[in-house]
Order: C-alpha cells, then sequence, then structure tokens
C-alpha cells in the first residue's frame, strides 16, 4: 500500500515540510507588518491630520484598550493629544473629539460632512430590517422618527402609566425573580440583569405598541430580544455577516420578531380597529412620507423592532443601574418613599403620570443615573468629506470616521463636582453642584450640543424617547420603592461596568436582596 508522504520544498537548510514554509512565511509578514506599520506612525505623521494613538498591530489598533475600558481610553489619551485624536479600530480610523464641543462638531454636522447612516447601516439593518432607521435617506428617517414622536404625547403618558404598574405587578407575581405565583414571600434575591430587561420591554411593548403586540410577548420574546442585542457587538461592527452563533441567532430572532408583528399589523388592518394610542396605530395610520409613498407593512413592524428595541435598552440599563445605587444606599431609599407619601398621601394611592412630575428625588435619582452611566459610550459618524476640526489646523479626512463621547463630560469635574460620586442632590441646586458657569463657554444644562450634559445625544438623531423613559422608570422605581427594601446581593459594591455590548451594562453579578416593606 502507498504512502502518502507530507510535502516537503527545498530549501537552503535542506528539505522543510510546507507547513513550516507557512508558518515562517506568515511570521515574517506579521513582524514586517508591524515593523512598517511602527515606521509609518514615528516617521511619516502628518501634521495636518489629527496625532494617532501608538499601536504595534496594524488593522487591530487600539482595539483592546478601547473595548476593555473606553474612558479611560479617552481620558489616558486627551492626557497625551489634547481632546482631538485619532485611533485604529480594527481597520477604521476614528477620530475622537471630546468635550461639549466635541459632541457639538460631531452630532451637529452637517449631512454634506457626517453620517450616521453610513457609519451604522451595516450594523443596525440586520437587527432591525430593510427601510428603516438607518438603512433609508436621512431624510427618511426624519419622517419615521416624526411618526413615532405624534405618539409620545402626554394624554398618551397619562394612560401608559397604570399600563406599566399593571405589567410590573404581573411580572412580580410570576417571576422567580420575585414572588413565582407565592404573594407572601417577604424576601429574595433578584438578579436585575435577567429580571430588568424583561420587565422593561414588557412595558414597553404594552403602551408603545398595544396590548395585543404583548400578548405575542413572553420570556422566550424577551430572548429574541436579547439574541437581537447580541447583534451589536464590536466583531459585528466589522464583519456583519460572520458565520458565528450570535450571527445566526441574530437572523433568526429578526425574522421571528417581524413576523409575528405582520400577524398584528394584518388582523388590525383586518378589524379596522386603529383607536388605542400607540405607537403601531399611529404609523398603521399616518405614515405617509411627504412625497405621499405610504410605509409598507412590513417596515413599519422593523419600525417597531428598532423603537423597541430603543425603549427597552435605556430603560432596562438605567433602571439596573438606579437599583444597585440605591441598594448601596438605604437611607435615601427611605427619602424616596417619604417622597411617594408626600406626593400620594399616606395611604399610596396608585401613582399618575401627574404625581412623577412632582417627585424631584425621584427625578434627580434617574437624572444622575443617567449622568453616571449613559447607556452609549461613543457615537459615531462617517466623514464623507474632508472635514476641518474648528480652532485647529487638524483635517479628518473623507472615509475616515468622526466619534463622540457624550459620557465624557458627564464625569469631569471641570462641570461636575466629584462626578464620580452618586449624588442626586446636585441637581437641586445646579449652581452649587455643578460648575458650568466656571467653563469657558459658560454651558449649560440643556438639550443643545454643546451642553455637558446629553445622555439622549443631540442633534438630528438625538433620542425622541427621553419622555417616555422617564414615565417608564418613574413608575417602575416609584413600585419598587414602595413594595421592597433592598441591598446589593453579598454586601458588594455597584459593579463596574461591561462594555461588550453597544450599551454599557453593569458587570455581573449585579444581584439585590429584598424584602418586603410591611403595610
Amino acid at each position: 500500500m502507498a504512502v502518502l508522504a507530507p510535502l516537503v520544498i527545498p530549501s537552503a537548510f535542506g528539505s522543510l515540510p510546507l507547513s513550516y514554509v507557512l508558518a515562517g512565511g506568515t511570521l515574517v509578514f506579521v513582524v514586517l507588518s508591524v515593523v512598517f506599520n511602527v515606521l509609518q506612525q514615528v516617521l511619516f505623521r502628518n501634521p495636518n491630520q489629527p496625532p494617532v494613538v501608538f499601536h504595534f498591530l496594524p488593522w487591530f489598533g487600539s482595539a483592546v484598550s478601547y473595548g476593555m475600558d473606553p474612558y479611560k481610553f479617552f481620558e489616558d489619551n486627551r492626557k497625551k493629544f489634547g481632546d482631538v485624536f485619532t485611533f485604529v479600530l480594527l481597520g477604521r480610523r476614528m477620530t475622537v473629539a471630546l468635550g461639549p464641543k466635541g459632541n457639538d462638531f460631531i452630532l451637529n454636522g452637517k449631512l454634506s460632512d457626517v453620517s450616521a447612516e453610513e457609519a451604522y447601516a451595516h450594523l443596525t439593518t440586520p437587527v432591525f430590517g430593510r427601510g428603516v432607521i438607518y438603512d433609508c435617506p436621512n431624510a427618511r428617517l426624519m419622517e419615521q422618527k416624526k411618526f413615532a414622536k405624534s405618539a409620545l404625547t402626554v394624554p398618551a403618558f397619562r394612560s401608559y402609566v397604570p399600563l406599566i404598574a399593571a405589567e410590573v405587578r404581573k411580572y412580580w407575581l410570576k417571576s422567580p425573580e420575585f414572588f413565582e405565583g407565592d404573594i407572601s414571600r417577604q424576601k429574595g434575591t433578584t438578579r436585575l440583569m435577567k429580571a430588568m430587561p424583561e420587565m422593561t420591554i414588557f412595558t414597553a411593548s404594552r403602551t408603545l405598541q398595544g396590548k395585543d403586540v404583548r400578548a405575542k410577548f413572553d420570556e422566550s420574546f424577551a430572548d429574541l430580544y436579547h439574541d437581537l442585542d447580541r447583534g451589536f457587538t464590536p466583531i459585528h461592527f466589522v464583519f456583519p455577516n460572520i458565520p458565528i452563533s450570535s450571527t445566526f441567532k441574530r437572523n433568526a430572532a429578526q425574522k421571528k420578531v417581524s413576523d409575528t408583528y405582520m400577524e398584528v399589523i394584518n388582523e388590525r388592518r383586518r378589524t379596522g380597529d386603529l383607536s388605542e394610542l400607540d405607537i403601531l396605530n399611529t404609523c398603521l395610520r399616518d405614515a405617509v412620507y411627504k412625497d405621499g409613498v405610504r410605509m409598507t407593512d412590513r417596515e413599519i413592524a422593523n419600525l417597531m423592532i428598532g423603537i423597541l428595541m430603543g425603549g427597552q435598552h435605556t430603560s432596562a440599563a438605567t433602571s439596573t443601574w438606579a437599583i444597585l445605587h440605591l441598594g448601596a444606599e438605604p437611607e435615601l431609599q427611605e427619602r424616596l418613599l417619604q417622597e411617594q407619601i408626600d406626593v400620594c398621601g399616606p395611604e399610596l394611592r396608585d401613582v399618575q403620570y401627574d404625581d412623577l412630575q412632582q417627585m424631584s428625588l425621584l427625578n434627580n435619582v434617574i437624572r444622575e443615573t443617567l449622568r453616571m452611566h449613559p447607556p452609549l459610550h461613543s457615537l459615531m459618524r462617517k466623514v464623507m468629506s474632508d472635514l476641518s476640526v474648528a480652532g485647529t489646523r487638524y483635517i479628518v479626512p473623507r472615509g475616515d470616521y468622526v466619534l463622540a463621547a457624550p459620557g465624557v463630560p458627564m464625569i469631569d469635574n471641570q462641570y461636575f463636582k466629584e462626578p464620580r460620586t452618586f449624588n442626586p442632590e446636585r441637581w437641586l441646586e445646579a449652581k452649587n453642584m455643578i460648575n458650568l458657569a466656571d467653563s469657558s463657554d459658560a454651558a449649560t444644562i440643556s438639550k443643545g450640543a454643546r451642553s455637558p450634559y446629553l445622555p439622549f445625544g443631540a442633534g438630528r438623531h438625538r433620542c425622541i424617547g427621553e419622555q417616555f423613559a422617564y414615565v417608564q422608570l418613574g413608575t417602575i422605581m416609584s413600585l419598587f420603592i414602595r413594595e421592597f427594601k433592598w441591598t446589593i446581593y453579598g454586601g458588594a459594591k455597584v459593579p463596574t461596568p461591561d462594555y461588550s455590548s453597544m450599551v454599557t451594562l453593569p458587570g455581573e453579578p449585579s444581584s439585590i436582596t429584598w424584602t418586603r416593606r410591611t403595610k
């Protein structure tokens, strides 16, 4: 029987197996790439472009240090280069512009200069679906936001508060994280990163999209949204269709969720009942663009995925962070309970929308949580034409990316005293607790892109869901405060952030130990 010998190649050192030659060639290529990359950074720096963060490995660049802790990465390089610098992120050149002026430069950039669609469409389209959000011209996206925003009214918010409360109580009763049907249970431990995403998706779907949509949702649907969320990772930003498990789950989840919305849409079309105050009905009635083109039902279904993910992401992350911070401050929990009593009476009648407007301490807890833990640490745009950085000689070339980090000013002691300390009181007396008047341009807390406080972004892509977020979070937190006392599980401190996803979440374990309040 013939035996196949390993392929060998003659060389100056005799005959070497092919595998050795390939390994040696790969090693030489890597070494030469590193050497060339280093020489290029040291010898050929363009003085008219922002300084580049030094990195040994081409293509990978600063991916590891940026991905592990973006805020530390920003601060370390700010000390070296100032507010404007460039780093390489998995083959893409990212120019960072920090501070309120940097936020304004990027988030208020002209459409002809910077594009969110070009930066994100490849990442978001497989998650949301075709024809919506960034998979359409910017003018279309602005009209889609207008369609959705028309349903976010005070009358709608007033109707949402009791619906949110009912969903929270229903979740508590049946969830193994709380009572699991045993309403007499007096203590327990809750994994917040399990409970809060489910609770917020149920409350958001019931209010923003209606009872028939909510009826389709159970814990398995919350898992589908988790699969969609896992499509928002750095690897998918670079390789959106990479053949790995999370990609296959993302694709399956998108089809399942979009098809489920289509079932609801078809039924509403059949019955003609579009009376409920929700965004889905608003779109089914009114989603006609200025040029007379109507959104297709499939596009509306895909838009509902994006809207629900936006509402769920912010609220799940923010409510978890808020509960963890309150778990470290039992005295603040009692003050919040007293505020509930002051506003709603000693019998603690059901909270209403107008009550939430009077709960200044509760709203300041939410505001402070968003200051310390804004959901998105980086907002990117692709540069569409050579872009001059105001006040510098730098030009960011077409094809590069620019990156704003609205969270950086929110933890900067130039604007906020003791910024790493959770202190809702700072919002009661802004002049004493927020150093806005000390800044060179006398910035103010506002919705403008130059504000140091931008948890919902700014400019044309600013999140439209801020008011809904406060309604949802205020209602959920009010119920927690009334029902429970809690501490962080095991006496732990508030956990450090996990930056592995697009949304900044607390690291695990993020659990609380609770006891029921006595009535």
